[in-house]
């Protein structure tokens, strides 16, 4: 079987949620069956095995997408998989595997602000009506997403008639440094984007009810949007942006006695909050269906609309058993996440197809 996986949506520089979940189930994936990659950038052949084949194209954001198909039909593939439902499949010979990671843009309409300003005002189009995804998925034979909270989402929408497989996220293994927790927890770290509806607002106005621990705010912000963050500090509150961190520094932080926190509004699934859990780090997260899908009862929960009901959780942790109790849960739950056993569940839906 000739399978081309798309891996142009990871990062050359650090990885985001789309970039990781390409990066770790790409890699799975090739040890499972012979994989080429497509890429858009020579830099993000660093992410896979040395001996890894590669094709490069354009990237996603291209206007040649619509067309990739006819660009790819000249390799010969068996099988297409992307990590993204936007791939074009128009006149394709392939058998086609389609991604729609979620239904978050069609509640949260507006685009990365990092993205050209036509690519954003296509997205936002694109996202005020549900006929545009449900055309772009009958170019699809197989469809997968990243949870079961998605996949109810997606058949709730009615996005397609095809069976959709669940090939979930998986936490990295974190293995260098180890988690150590003093009495009262005094870092809380946010792992994720600075979008609208990952809420981080919250997270930071919370901090008035937490003097003595700090806020870190690990991922890359434009400066504008650290500005506007900047200003809801509460006075006398710890909050420090990294703007971008490494993989090493980002578990140095988790190990150094801290926990996890998002007041996100939406999610896929919450790559960090597995993460975290993984490590032994005692996540605080909102209270949506998709966290308890991945943090089951290993996990502390607060009304994201509430900057004081976050603190009071953060607090609770400061009650050692409980919170060790929390942590052993939280760290059985995780373990039924793992990329093997995401890939294999692909591999499967793609042999059966």
């Amino acid at each position: 079987m000739k399978l081309f996986f798309d891996a142009r949506y990871t990062r050359t520089d650090y990885h985001d949620g789309i970039s990781r979940y390409s990066a770790e189930l790409g890699n799975a994936l090739a040890k499972l069956t012979p994989v080429t990659f497509l890429i858009c950038d020579d830099g993000q052949k660093k992410w896979f095995p040395d001996d890894a084949s590669f094709i490069k194209i354009h990237p996603g954001t291209s206007i040649k997408e619509p067309f990739t198909a006819l660009i790819l039909n000249k390799y010969a593939p068996d099988v297409v998989y992307s990590p993204m439902q936007t791939i074009g499949t128009l006149g394709r010979r392939y058998t086609s595997v389609l991604t729609p990671q979620d239904m978050i843009y069609y509640r949260h309409p507006s685009a990365p602000k990092f993205l050209p300003l036509l690519v954003r005002a296509g997205w936002w189009l694109y996202h005020q009506a549900y006929w545009p995804q449900r055309l772009i998925l009958k170019g699809g034979d197989i469809i997968t997403t990243v949870s079961n909270t998605s996949a109810e989402d997606l058949r709730r929408a009615r996005m397609t008639d095809k069976p959709i497989h669940v090939v979930y996220n998986a936490p990295q293994q974190f293995t260098k440094h180890p988690a150590k927790h003093a009495k009262t927890i005094k870092n809380i770290i946010y792992m994720g984007s600075f979008m609208e509806y990952k809420n981080v607002e919250t997270l930071v106005k919370g901090m008035e009810w937490l003097p003595g621990r700090t806020l870190h705010l690990l991922s890359r912000i434009r400066p504008e949007r650290k500005a506007e963050l900047e200003t809801l500090i509460p006075e006398g509150a710890a909050v420090m942006f990294h703007n971008g961190v490494t993989d090493d520094e980002y578990e140095k932080l988790l190990a150094n006695n801290a926990l996890l926190a998002t007041a996100s509004y939406d999610e896929g699934y919450g790559i960090p909050v597995a993460e975290a859990m993984a490590m032994g780090v005692p996540v605080v997260i909102s209270d949506t269906p998709v966290f308890h899908e991945v943090g089951a009862d290993g996990a502390l929960y607060f009304n994201p609309s509430s900057a004081e009901d976050f603190a009071s959780a953060v607090k609770e942790l400061d009650a050692t058993e409980f919170r060790k109790a929390l942590v052993q849960k939280a760290y059985r739950h995780v373990g039924t996440f793992s990329w093997e056993k995401s890939a294999k569940v692909l591999l499967k839906a793609i042999r059966r197809q």
